[in-house]
């Protein structure tokens, strides 16, 4: 079930994004009366599994969700249609438009791209507002488990207050920030620490392959006891907090599993916070030193409990829309920092880039609109970024062209086009099969 959940959202986010896409090519082609012979979602190698010809554009859905395309009758795309570029120009074809007509119908997909990403924040900030948790009263600070963080000098109890310049006040800011980051300056045991990182510390973070970096510590609260359990006879219910073993106050669930190992196979004596009340209870410790006990996740609860503070920002419908420019700038922002990183060798990010499998890993197991309409309007922002690039097999490479013939006068000439758009097809069938290789060497050694 959790497997239909994430493929059924990255299905249809993907599909919107690729339709939306073409229809930024479409319209613009339409509208200067340019030909537009096929409209598709996902690619048609050999057949379709849906067609339909409407006017003079067949509209279907191909068999390999790679992609999509729009095929404009008298252009050099990924179609290589030789053939119909050997005949006489035509009024109606893309290559006897004026050059910034051009140019525009290049332009329409990355720039519904933007704006749709900028729409969704708009929405996004007026239907759900900003949940965020302040750093500061992170109750013991963070756990930190990564080795990748704990080999770099952070200890679990810091509390993150600056990366680089960058003053941090919001959980959310580390992720937005942590990009390209030289120092984080940390909050430890009441004083400030500087912790530099490696120049590859992007690199040690893929190969470490871990996505957790600094995470809530939790109380233990009972959740339910398994029938496996030693337990499952003893008096606690769901919601009880177990507050520490032997007389020793633990606070934090990380604490409860190191203490633990010291009472394999044994019993110890528990104190258990119930409707304001303390208990003891008599716990068995497996061989694992483990309580085999499930804990609850519960924000509500860890607030009430003052672990942390749990801030909430609503927006009227006019303020949405200076809150989303926000959303989008930063987005923008930070998805431009990775790409850098990227093409940054030293950095070694680029073993973190990921295919589709990788996309699909950022759904969540349940169905959220919120966490969808979010992650849908970042793969937007990525993927009008990615179409910018100066490849000739995507937007940015006919751009680039386009450009060149509008700023000198001179058009490149078609054979010159035909075999730029080939060496284009395969640098970018080289980053596909790269970002992808990277998810099946993932998915083998993690």
């Amino acid at each position: 079930m959790e497997f239909i959940i994430k493929i059924s959202q990255f299905l249809l986010s993907l599909s919107l994004l690729i339709v939306l896409h073409e229809l930024g090519h479409f319209i613009p082609a339409k509208l200067f009366k340019t030909k537009v012979e096929k409209f598709y979602l996902f690619f048609d190698v050999k057949f379709s599994l849906f067609k339909k010809k409407i006017g003079e554009t067949v509209y279907g859905i191909g068999w390999l969700p790679l992609g999509g395309y729009v095929k404009i009758a008298g252009m050099i795309d990924e179609s290589m249609d030789k053939e119909q570029m050997a005949q006489p120009p035509q009024p109606w074809e893309f290559r006897s438009k004026p050059a910034w007509q051009r140019l525009i119908i290049m332009l329409g997909g990355v720039t519904v791209n933007f704006i749709l990403a900028y729409v969704i924040y708009v929405f996004a900030s007026f239907i759900y507002g900003d949940t965020d948790i302040k750093i500061d009263s992170l109750k013991g600070g963070y756990l930190v488990e990564n080795q990748v963080l704990l080999d770099s000098g952070f200890k679990t109890g810091d509390k993150v207050v600056a990366i680089n310049d960058q003053p941090i006040e919001k959980d959310s800011e580390i992720g937005q920030y942590i990009i390209g980051a030289e120092q984080m300056t940390v909050e430890r045991n009441g004083e400030t620490k500087v912790i530099d990182l490696p120049e590859n510390f992007l690199g040690q973070l893929s190969d470490e392959g871990s996505r957790n970096l600094f995470r809530y510590r939790y109380p233990f609260i009972v959740e339910s006891v398994p029938d496996s359990s030693a337990n499952k006879t003893v008096d606690i219910k769901t919601g009880d907090v177990i507050l520490g073993i032997e007389g020793k106050e633990l606070e934090y669930f990380d604490l409860f599993e190191e203490e633990l190992q010291n009472y394999k196979g044994e019993t110890v004596s528990a104190e258990i916070l119930r409707d304001g009340k303390t208990l003891t209870r008599e716990l068995n410790v497996n061989n694992d030193g483990k309580l085999n006990i499930f804990r609850l996740i519960d924000a509500k609860r860890f607030t009430e409990l003052g672990y942390y503070d749990v801030t909430r920002r609503e927006y009227s419908f006019g303020e949405s829309f200076a809150a989303g420019a926000s959303k989008f700038k930063s987005t923008l922002v930070n998805y431009g920092s990775q790409l850098k990183a990227i093409f940054n060798p030293k950095t070694e990010a680029y073993k973190g880039l990921g295919g589709f499998k990788a996309i699909y890993d950022i759904f969540p197991d349940f169905w959220s609109w919120e966490a969808f309409w979010k992650l849908t309007a970042f793969l937007s922002i990525m993927l009008a970024v990615l179409n910018l690039l100066p490849i000739p097999a995507l937007d940015g490479g006919h751009v680039m062209f386009l450009l060149y013939e509008i700023i000198s006068g001179r058009k490149p000439s078609e054979k010159f086009l035909e075999r730029a758009q080939i060496v284009g097809f395969f640098i970018l069938i080289a980053l596909v099969l790269f970002a992808n290789g990277n998810d099946i060497f993932k998915a083998l050694t993690n």
